[in-house]
């Protein structure tokens, strides 16, 4: 029993481990399954695709939507360029589109790009995007859309899907005399006057209102004017005194609906139920608009199988006419047939979009639906791309033939800019007062323009001048002249040309800036601008005045000279003068005065010394800090100035910390990390250590401050070398006696252990697990309380590992990698050993011979 018991079980265990496992695969397939079937759903959200695009025939209005909405998303140029190339824009169009940015931003300041400063062309490969699709970003979504403004839209589309225009009809306005009653709807019949009553009646499925004492009549199909006369006419009969002193008002209360029918091209075509006061544009609205081939002006309205009206939806964008957009009624069809002609407008007009055109409507149609020409297009002709029978033709359309073009299937316009050029531009830069763009007179002469730009500067240099010319091929050449004698007419002057370039140098472009220096002992050294009869007291005023401690007796200037002879060994390469100023800048030498480039030095006071304070901490009578007395205060006297040392001081353990002592002659300034990372390695020799434990020591160990001090000695032989002269920022630290050892690095298991005087390196090693496989073992080094470091010496075949103090740190450093031989590489040193053993064999042959 306990046998099948224990059976069962096992079974069921292992059939439910079986239906789990199951159930999580067939969960992961149905995931699977729908962010596959979910991902084209998405995909066809996404704007289409851009191959057809033509960069050059884009608007500086479509690259200004672009902009706008690329500066709202945070992308930089580099992005929407290589994003409308991953949505098909050849890689030459994507260049040209960087251009056109580029330019449209040079000439609108507003949308100059600062992030893109960051996010500049490296050279660097720029095809690829660095973009992911996410279906759950509607940002990321919205910045793909915004490349849609590349794509030509279909003129009228963008009323369809605006949601602030949904042309719902006003429900709350006054009953239109011409709206025809039908069931459903609620009529107010008031009578007031003689006699006041007030029905509020249903028109019933048969189109009947029962009038209270009166009696059933029939209202449907007739308009509200219609329905009140014959209400009239039925309340006078029934004996109301209708018209004298008492008068009926019909008006209508609840609003039937009506079923209109929707079809042909439509985005959403169907049966819609709308308000009885529904318009076509409220049907059209619901259904979506026009798709992409339907038409948007030659939209039918069928009644009782009849072509009642036609909606062009262009007289309301272009004029806003609604006289075709007529009142509906139950079971109305409208249908959108698909466009006849449609033809693209690109280029420099307003709107540039596809435009659906009408028999009888020309060119000059198509450029009112755009909106006309931008302020640069170019306006005289307008370039058609034309489909023939298996291929395309291009032509031109001149201005006097806009209104007699008529446009055809698939036309394609383009409007271009005006060239980037001027007819009657000269141009003058340099030492004038009004430098810039002039207007090419007849006869107009170079002195002509210097009196067009205000005439010549004081600094400007007249003894040449430069015109720059365009040749007849658009090559330049370069007419020099003497700007003095044009002027003075002793030569004669020069007729100046379309797009020449006027130059006028200064005397200051001519030669370097005038800089004279300052250096040493004043609050803010540095180079200053030179001026004439400028003199030192002006440049150590210009310079903040005199440090405190600075001696403003014997102050050198340094002065270049320019007639050192090469050939003598020992030629004056400078001229050094001597100036001597008093505390009040009062000038001793009143004669001597500043050249370009001059250096000035100014020197400290003889004796003048700043305080130096050193830091005193641990175990002495009075810790803190204390200014150096003497030049040659010791170590040892500092200790007597703190009182001495305490009974639980490690005397042993002492240290001395000293700014960069590990790495001295390091120039903390330098940047180039390989050079800096050279010098630590060179003076880490200079410790026991080698090139290998490099990369086993921290960023603190390599930046050790502290000085190996042996205190014992100082105080036992004070003054002697070891006894050292402090510094400024020394700080001298006596630790409490030490009791424990740290081992550190790659060891089994890092610890710290009680000092034992009796243990050997070894023994500690063992207390910490011993050393690791990766282990270095010659390369162990102890470090010192003092700070002082021996690492282990060789001896024969053994190493010689140093002793263990109290408070010391062993450290194990980690084997450098060797990464194992290649194939080539041992195939390579088993011949090298296999031809050195052949030699070793020959010569032995010989020998025995």
């Amino acid at each position: 029993m306990y046998h099948t018991s224990s059976y069962v079980k096992t079974v069921f265990a292992a059939f439910h481990s079986s239906m789990k496992k199951t159930l999580y695969r067939l969960c992961a397939v149905i995931i699977v399954l729908t962010c596959v079937l979910h991902k084209p759903v998405f995909a066809q959200e996404l704007p289409g695709n851009l191959s057809s695009v033509r960069v050059d025939e884009l608007s500086d209005q479509q690259i200004i939507q672009v902009l706008q909405k690329a500066g709202g998303a945070g992308l930089s140029d580099d992005q929407v360029v290589q994003m409308a190339e991953s949505r098909g824009l050849p890689v030459t169009e994507g260049d040209k589109l960087k251009k056109r940015i580029q330019a449209v931003r040079e000439k609108n300041s507003q949308f100059s790009n600062k992030a893109d400063s960051t996010i500049s062309d490296t050279g660097q490969t720029k095809r690829k995007l660095n973009y992911q699709a996410d279906s759950d970003s509607l940002r990321k979504f919205q910045n793909r859309d915004m490349l849609t403004q590349l794509v030509p839209k279909v003129f009228g589309s963008d009323i369809f899907s605006n949601s602030n225009l949904t042309f719902a009809p006003n429900l709350k306005i006054a009953t239109p005399l011409n709206y025809v009653v039908g069931p459903e709807d609620q009529l107010n019949i008031s009578v007031y006057g003689n006699s006041l009553v007030n029905w509020k009646l249903e028109v019933s499925p048969e189109g009947n209102i029962n009038i209270p004492g009166v009696g059933i009549m029939n209202v449907a199909g007739r308009t509200i004017e219609q329905a009140t006369a014959a209400i009239k006419s039925r309340l006078v009969a029934s004996h109301y005194a209708i018209g004298r002193g008492t008068s009926v008002q019909v008006t209508l209360g609840n609003i039937r609906s009506i079923k209109v029918i929707l079809i042909g091209e439509l985005k959403r075509p169907g049966t819609y139920t709308l308000p009885s006061l529904a318009t076509a544009f409220n049907a059209l609205y619901a259904a979506g608009g026009p798709n992409v081939n339907g038409s948007y002006r030659q939209i039918e309205i069928i009644r009782g199988n009849k072509v009642i009206s036609h909606l062009d939806i262009y007289d309301f964008l272009l004029k806003g006419d609604q006289s075709s957009n007529i009142g509906l009624q139950d079971q109305d069809v409208i249908r959108v047939p698909t466009y006849k002609v449609r033809v693209e407008m690109a280029g420099e007009v307003k709107n540039p979009a596809l435009f659906e055109v009408l028999p009888g409507e020309t060119l000059d149609n198509v450029l009112q639906f755009a909106g006309g020409f931008t302020n640069e297009a170019y306006t005289g002709r307008i370039k058609v791309l034309q489909v023939s029978d298996q291929q395309r033709k291009i032509s031109d359309v001149f201005e006097n033939d806009y209104k007699n073009y008529v446009p055809l299937r698939g036309d394609k316009y383009v409007v271009e800019r005006v060239l980037n050029r001027f007819e009657n531009r000269v141009t003058i830069q340099g030492a004038v007062f009004r430098p810039g763009d002039y207007e090419l007179d007849k006869g107009l002469t170079v002195s002509g323009l210097i009196k067009k730009a205000a005439g010549l500067k004081e600094d400007a240099f007249t003894g040449r001048g430069s015109i720059t010319r365009l040749k007849p091929d658009n090559s330049k050449e370069l007419i020099s002249f003497s700007i003095s004698d044009i002027i003075a007419n002793r030569s004669p002057d020069i007729p100046l040309e379309r797009e020449d370039s006027v130059h006028i140098a200064s005397i200051f472009d001519l030669r370097d800036k005038y800089k004279v220096t300052i250096k040493g002992e004043v609050r803010k050294p540095g180079e200053f601008a030179y001026a004439d009869s400028m003199s030192v007291a002006d440049l150590v005023v210009d310079a903040g005045g005199f440090a405190e401690g600075a001696s403003p007796k014997r102050i050198e200037v340094s002065r270049r000279i320019s007639n050192s002879d090469p050939t003598i060994k020992d030629s004056q390469v400078a001229m050094v003068f001597s100036v001597d100023l008093d505390a009040h800048l009062n000038l001793n030498n009143a004669g001597f005065r500043l050249r370009p480039f001059d250096i000035v030095s100014v020197y400290s006071l003889p004796g003048y010394e700043k305080q130096r304070v050193v830091r005193v901490a641990g175990e002495v009578m009075y810790p803190g800090y204390y200014t150096i007395q003497k030049k040659n205060e010791r170590i040892s006297d500092m200790i007597k100035r703190a009182g001495g040392l305490t009974i639980s001081a490690d005397i042993d353990g002492s240290t001395l910390k000293r700014k960069n002592s590990a790495i001295l002659g390091i120039n903390k300034n330098k940047t180039d990390s390989a050079i800096l990372a050279q010098e630590r390695l060179a003076r880490l020799r200079h410790i026991g250590l080698s090139t290998s434990d490099s990369s086993s020591l921290s960023e603190q160990q390599l930046r050790n401050n502290f000085i190996g001090i042996n205190l014992r000695q100082i105080e036992n032989k004070p003054g002697s070398t070891t006894d050292l002269i402090l510094e400024d920022g020394d700080e001298l630290r006596v630790p409490k006696q030490q009791q424990i050892v740290r081992i550190n690095g790659e060891v089994l298991y890092p610890s710290a252990v009680v000092y034992e005087g009796h243990k050997s390196f070894r023994s500690y090693i063992l207390n910490a697990g011993g050393f690791s496989s990766e282990a270095l073992r010659r390369g162990a080094y102890v470090v010192y309380p003092n700070g002082s470091v021996h690492g282990t010496r060789k001896f024969l075949f053994f190493n010689v590992h140093p002793d263990v103090k109290p408070g010391s740190e062993i450290f194990v450093p980690k084997k450098p990698y060797r990464p194992p031989l290649s194939p080539a590489e041992f195939l390579g040193i088993t011949s090298g050993v296999a031809s050195i053993g052949a030699i070793i064999i020959g010569i032995l042959t010989l020998t025995k011979k």
